[in-house]
C-alpha cells in the first residue's frame, strides 16, 4: 500500500467521486481510478462500488479503510506540527469555519493581524451556516468554528467570544422606530424577510411560533439565508427581516438600516469559539486565539 494510493482512496471516498477527487489530488480521473483499483487488488477486496453513472458507494471493506486512512492522515498532520515546532518553525494549516456576518464584520482585522505575525501558515477559512460550522468541528475538518454558543453541543469546548442579540431590522425612517417596546403583533403587520425553512435556522421557527401564538399568520415576502441579502432588500422597502448580531455593533456606513433590540423576546446569547475536546492545538494555532480574544 503507497502513501499517495491512500490519500487518494480518502479523497475519493470523502467526496464520492472521481473526477472532484483528481481535481483536489492534482491527478486525471484515469491515474487515480487506477490507484484505487492497485488497493483493491492488493486487499483482494472491492472497496467502491458505483451507483449509476456518477455516484460512489463504500463497501463494507471501504468504510474500514475509510476510517484508516482517515486516522492515518490525521496523525500525519500532527507529525508535521509536532516536527514544525522541534524545528521552531511556526509552519502548517489552520482551518476556521465561521457564518458570513461574522467574517464580514468581524474578521478582516484579525485575519490580517495574524498573517502578519505567522506569514508561512497556511490559512483555510470557510463560509458556512451556523449548524454546517458546529458539524465540521464535530467531525474535525476545521480547527475552530465560531458559532452561538446554545446552538453548540455541549460535547464540545465552547468558549464565549462576543455577546449578541436578536434584532429586528427597518429601513430608516420606519414608523416601529418610534415605539419603546416593539411587539410581535406589531412587527407582524408587515411583510417579513426570513431565513429559509429548515433546521440549520432556528430562529426562524422561534420568531413563527412566537407570531403564531397571538393568532396570527405573518406574510413571509421572502427567504434569504444571508444576512447581508436581506438588509439590502429592507433598505428597499420589501420587508422587515432579523438578524442576530453582536451587541452594540455600529451600523455599517452608508446604509439606510435601523436595528431594534428583539431582546425582551430572546435570551442573551454569545458568539462562541468552538472546538472538540480532544483537540490539541499547535502553538501557532493557539496563537489565532491570543489575538481573536486581545490576549
Amino acid at each position: 500500500m503507497e502513501w499517495q494510493q491512500l490519500i487518494g482512496f480518502y479523497h475519493t471516498a470523502k467526496l464520492g467521486s472521481f473526477t472532484k477527487a483528481a481535481e483536489v489530488t492534482f491527478r486525471t480521473q484515469s491515474a487515480l481510478s487506477q490507484q484505487i483499483k492497485a488497493l483493491e487488488e492488493e486487499l483482494a477486496c472491492q472497496l467502491l462500488e458505483r451507483i449509476g453513472k456518477r455516484k460512489l458507494r463504500l463497501t463494507a471493506a471501504g468504510e474500514s479503510l475509510w476510517r484508516f486512512s482517515e486516522s492515518i492522515l490525521k496523525e500525519y498532520d500532527r507529525l508535521q506540527e509536532e516536527l514544525n515546532e522541534i524545528k521552531d518553525l511556526q509552519k502548517g494549516y489552520l482551518r476556521i469555519a465561521a457564518p458570513f456576518t461574522t467574517l464580514y464584520h468581524l474578521f478582516p482585522g484579525i485575519l490580517k493581524n495574524y498573517l502578519a505575525q505567522f506569514p508561512q501558515v497556511q490559512l483555510n477559512v470557510l463560509d458556512r451556516s451556523q449548524q454546517s460550522v458546529i458539524d465540521l468541528v464535530k467531525n474535525g475538518e476545521v480547527d475552530l468554528g465560531l458559532a452561538l454558543e446554545s446552538m453548540a453541543p455541549k460535547d464540545l469546548v465552547r468558549r464565549r467570544w462576543q455577546p449578541v442579540e436578536m434584532v429586528l431590522l427597518t429601513p430608516l425612517g420606519h414608523p416601529l422606530l418610534n415605539r419603546k417596546r416593539v411587539t410581535m403583533k406589531e412587527i407582524a403587520k408587515y411583510p417579513l424577510i426570513l431565513p429559509p425553512k429548515n433546521l440549520q435556522y432556528p430562529g426562524r421557527r422561534t420568531l413563527e411560533e412566537s407570531i403564531r401564538k397571538l393568532g396570527l399568520d405573518p406574510h413571509i415576502v421572502m427567504e434569504s439565508s444571508n444576512v447581508e441579502l436581506s438588509s439590502l432588500y429592507v433598505e428597499m422597502g420589501l420587508g422587515l427581516s432579523f438578524a442576530t448580531i453582536v451587541r452594540n455593533l455600529p451600523v455599517p456606513g452608508k446604509r439606510k438600516l435601523a436595528f431594534i433590540s428583539l431582546s425582551h423576546y430572546f435570551k442573551p446569547d454569545y458568539l462562541a469559539v468552538i472546538m472538540r475536546r480532544d483537540k490539541v492545538l499547535a502553538p501557532y494555532k493557539s496563537a489565532f486565539l491570543k489575538i481573536l480574544f486581545g490576549e
